[in-house]
Formats: C-alpha cells, structure tokens, sequence
C-alpha cells in the first residue's frame, strides 16, 4: 500500500508512506530531480539522491517506509552535502549528519508520523538560511519547457556556471534535469488521458517514437507499461 500527500511546511514537498506486502513485486521509482528524507522500520534513517535512470527499490514483507520528497535543488540544503555526490545512491543518514541523524532518529521513535519526518527536514532548512533560491529558479524554468541556454539566459548564468550549479543542486546537469522533467509531465499527461501521439507533440518531442525512446531510456521501460490499466 503506498499513499502520498503535500507536505505542510516545505513548498513542493511531499510526504509518503508504504508498507511491503507479502510477495510484493519490487516497485520501479522512476528519477524526478529530487532526494528523499526516509525511514525505514527495518534500516532506520537514510538518504535518497537523485536517479538518472528508474530503480527497482526491494522491501521485505512487513517493511513500512516513511519519505519526504524534497522539491528539487532543496535537498543540498537539508542534508549539507551536493546533490551530485548522493547521485544514484541510497546512504545511511548518520554518513551525512553524524551524531545529529541519532539526534532525530531517537525524536523519531519506532513509530515516526509525516509531520515529525517533515520537522527534521525544517529544522535544517531553517538553520541553513534555507534553499538557495536558485535551485527553484532553475526547475521552473525547464520544467516549463524551456531550453537550456533561455534558462542561462533567465538565471543570469553562462553555460558552464549553470551546469556547475546544477550538478550542485540537483545531481546531474540541465539537459539531464529537463529530460527527466519533460518524461513526467509527459507522463501526467498520459496518465489523465491524453492520447500518446499528442503527448509528444505537447511535450515538444519529435514524435510519439521519441517519446517511447526517452522514456524507455530513463524508466526501463515503455510509457504503456507506466499507464494505468
């Protein structure tokens, strides 16, 4: 059983929670530019950092899980180190935070509630001065589709500084980022109905065969598999 919502406190933030049912087939969580916060019942405290590509995530029967999902260029913040350096790694919190990720875990408990999780992640943020601002400007732009070099343009930032900063922010580089942001809105899209071949041409994709190319390329696996029914 797998439920999400908002978060209360962090814009674009959302908590979620699951629990691993018996026989449970592995679950395909698919890169979304962002790091997650998470709780395990059976590992505790760990770090989630951004995907290039889908990954298979694996759970004993039993296991509940509790995330936050940071929007993206937020997590550097909370978690003290660049995103690039967590890419395509799942580590224990306690490598990051030290003695402060035993800290939150004892506030935490056995039974931690998606308010408490969300706190944690507050209390870094607010220490820090919060998010670099940057990170926002950067996602919006390209999420909205626009290319590369109009995203410089509106960050006031050349081409290498931005790729620099995006590596910082959200783990990979511009391009990398509006691949991933485009398959998901590509994918709500879908998802509400919209017919694959306009799709792809809303998405601003070649044709519907690019559009099952990058998909495949970055989920595994073709948009009808990712389709409901």
């Amino acid at each position: 059983m797998y439920r999400e919502r908002r978060a209360g406190r962090i814009a674009g933030a959302v908590v979620w929670a699951s629990r691993s049912p018996a026989g449970a087939a592995p679950t395909r969580v698919l890169p979304d530019g962002c790091l997650d916060l998470l709780w395990s019942s059976r590992s505790g405290l760990l770090v989630a950092g951004p995907d290039r590509t889908a990954q298979l995530s694996r759970s004993v029967p039993g296991e509940r899980w509790l995330g936050l999902r940071l929007p993206p260029g937020t997590g550097p913040a909370v978690f003290g180190v660049p995103a690039d350096v967590l890419r395509d790694r799942r580590v224990p919190l306690d490598a990051l935070w030290g003695r402060a990720a035993g800290e939150a875990a004892e506030r935490l408990g056995d039974r931690p509630t998606a308010v408490a999780l969300e706190s944690v992640a507050v209390d870094r943020l607010v220490a820090v001065g919060g998010p670099d601002p940057l990170g926002c400007r950067i996602a919006a732009s390209l999420a909205a589709g626009a290319s590369v070099a109009a995203t410089a343009a509106e960050v006031g930032l050349g081409p290498r500084a931005l790729h620099r900063r995006s590596q910082a922010l959200f783990g990979y580089g511009p391009k990398t980022l509006a691949r991933i942001l485009r398959m998901r809105r590509a994918l709500a899209l879908a998802r509400a109905g919209v017919p694959l071949a306009e799709v792809a041409v809303h998405c601003g994709y070649a044709d519907q065969a690019h559009l099952t190319r990058d998909v495949r390329e970055l989920a595994g696996v073709p948009p009808t598999r990712l389709l409901p029914g």
